[in-house]
């Protein structure tokens, strides 16, 4: 076994891991690769759980997103927890044993962007599961020490995986200013949606209004703290009545986002979260005319320490996300449930167990 770094004296650790491998379009296939070994600023976590999301989904459908093409054999999964099991030589923020959520995009933290605390617009980011960066579906994985946040043990491995989508939720609600008494329409009661509106009932939203198609996600959308929701697929938004100052729009859907664009009320603020299609029909006149402040989003900059607390305590429920579970030999079914069941919400993979079903 090479040098793993400082293990603690903890345990003996496996020369080789399992990974699951994108190898290219519907093509995902088992291996073993070596353990990582940490550079001397990483810390070396065994994966206990990794969320999937539908930028995993897009790769494995389609091999692209954007200018994003898998050319080789690529690691999916960005939303992992686990736990420290050997540090590089000059790591030294946490312990060995001690529970993690990776904060998966690394920024270069010399360029303008991160000089100015933009991090998440680093040119040079090398972000899990993105090529050509191999991400975590994986049983260990080497991050740097200062991207790897301890969790609390009111936390589960799941909930803390599902950490990385929440900080998307606290960077949007960050972006468009929520804030008490904040009237907030949230479109899409995907998983992205729904953290997006309990982070907005966290920051002190009265109204949280939650649109979709899907009856049954958004009647978790009501159990989790939406003050009312909205069934598009035979109410038109327009006759709600409901004139939000906010819209967090996370469907993607380009018809959907120009309708709920409508609704939002002078001076509102308008964040696009959900990934669609390249462009969306933007309803000018009522933009100019009730001088609406429109913004898109890219993953999140210093959310963690928020999202740790929100989890933590009794404003967010990420566990109730999670639907469905699969050990490391079945991230294809991860990636496909949803074809065929459509209450998925939240799969995760789980490296360490053996899942069937």
């Amino acid at each position: 076994m090479g040098d793993l770094g400082d293990t603690g004296g903890v345990e003996a650790l496996p020369d080789t891991m399992a990974v699951s491998v994108l190898r290219g379009v519907h093509d995902v296939i088992l291996e073993r690769r070596p353990v990582p070994t940490p550079a001397p600023d990483e810390v070396l976590v065994r994966v206990h759980s990794v969320g999937t999301c539908g930028s995993d989904v897009h790769y494995y459908e389609h091999g692209r997103i954007g200018d994003f093409v898998v050319e080789q054999p690529l690691v999916l999964g960005h939303e992992p927890s686990g736990v420290v099991v050997a540090r590089g030589a000059s790591a030294t923020r946490h312990d060995i044993g001690t529970r993690v959520a990776l904060e998966p995009g690394v920024p270069c933290s010399h360029c303008a962007e991160c000089r100015l605390g933009r991090y998440n617009l680093c040119p040079r980011m090398r972000f899990f599961g993105t090529p050509p960066i191999d991400g975590a579906f994986c049983e260990f994985v080497t991050l740097r020490e200062d991207f790897a946040h301890p969790v609390p043990e009111a936390l589960s491995d799941d909930a803390a995986g599902l950490l990385e989508p929440l900080s998307v939720g606290v960077w949007a609600c960050r972006k468009a200013r929520v804030g008490p008494g904040s009237r907030v329409l949230v479109t899409g009661a995907g998983p992205i949606g729904l953290v997006a509106a309990q982070t907005a009932r966290a920051f002190g939203a009265t109204e949280v209004v939650v649109t979709d198609v899907n009856s049954g996600r958004l009647r978790v959308a009501a159990e989790l703290g939406a003050t009312a929701t909205i069934d598009v697929s035979t109410t038109d938004l327009a006759e709600s009545g409901f004139e939000p100052d906010v819209l967090l729009e996370c469907s993607g859907v380009a018809a959907a986002a120009a309708q709920a664009i409508r609704r939002v009320g002078r001076a509102g603020r308008v964040v696009l979260v959900g990934m669609g299609g390249d462009e969306i029909p933007l309803p000018l006149a009522h933009v100019q005319g009730f001088e609406v402040e429109v913004t898109g989003t890219f993953r999140y900059a210093n959310t963690w320490p928020t999202a740790i607390a929100l989890a933590a305590g009794s404003e967010i429920d990420l566990d109730r996300l999670v639907t469905h579970r699969f050990g490391l030999a079945e991230v294809e079914q991860a990636l496909t449930v949803a074809r065929h069941d459509e209450t998925v919400i939240k799969a995760v993979v789980r490296p360490q167990e053996t899942i069937h079903g």
